[in-house]
C-alpha cells in the first residue's frame, strides 16, 4: 500500500504500509480482463499467485489486512470475466460467452459446481454441462453472442449428471 524508499520511513508510517492487498490487485486485474486486456490481467494474477506459491507463503491464505480477509475473494471474479458465466436461479438460466475455440470452463453457483465443455462448429456450439457436486435447475442455456437452448421443462441436475445440447445462432 505504501513504500518508504531510501530508509525514510517515518516513526508512525501509513497504516498497512507493509501489506500487499490482493483484493485491490485482483480488482484491477479483473477490470483488465473485462476490458479485453487479457495478457496484462493474467500477468497481474500470475504475480499474485507467484507470491503464494506454497514455498514462500501459504497458498490457501492470501493475507490482506490480516489473515482470511474477504476482499481476496475478488479473485473469483476472474472466472466470470474469462468465461462469461452467469446463473439466474429465478429463471434457471445458465450463461457462458460463446467461445472461438474449444474450451472447458469451471462454474459454480450457490448450490452446485462443475464444468462446461464448449465445442464451437461454425454457427453452432456443442455444449456438455456437467455437475460435479450439488444440485442445479436449468431451464435454458445461453451462449452470449450466439444464442440459447431452451428446454420444455426445467431440468434438475445433480452430481454425476450432464446436460448435452447444441446452441445455434
Amino acid at each position: 500500500m505504501a513504500t518508504y524508499p531510501r530508509g525514510r520511513r517515518p516513526a508512525r508510517p501509513f497504516p498497512y504500509y507493509n501489506e500487499v492487498m490482493t483484493g485491490f490487485e485482483y480488482t484491477a486485474a479483473v477490470g483488465m480482463l473485462y476490458e479485453g486486456d487479457i495478457e496484462n490481467g493474467l500477468r497481474c494474477i500470475a504475480a499474485i499467485r507467484d507470491r503464494y506459491d506454497g514455498q514462500k507463503r501459504n497458498p490457501f491464505d492470501e493475507a490482506e489486512c490480516g489473515h482470511h480477509y474477504a476482499r481476496a475473494m475478488a479473485s473469483w471474479a476472474a472466472i466470470l470475466a474469462l468465461t462469461g458465466f452467469g446463473y439466474s436461479a429465478v429463471q434457471g438460466t445458465i450463461r457462458f460467452a460463446a467461445p472461438e475455440a474449444p474450451r472447458r470452463n469451471f462454474w459454480s453457483t450457490g448450490y452446485a459446481w462443475g464444468t462446461c465443455a464448449l465445442s464451437p462448429n461454425g454457427n453452432s456450439c456443442e455444449v456438455e454441462f456437467s455437475v460435479l457436486g450439488g444440485e442445479v435447475s436449468v431451464a435454458a442455456l445461453e451462449l452470449t453472442g450466439l444464442g440459447e437452448a431452451q428446454f420444455d421443462e426445467p431440468k434438475t441436475l445433480v452430481r454425476g449428471d450432464a446436460l448435452r445440447c447444441a446452441v445455434t445462432g
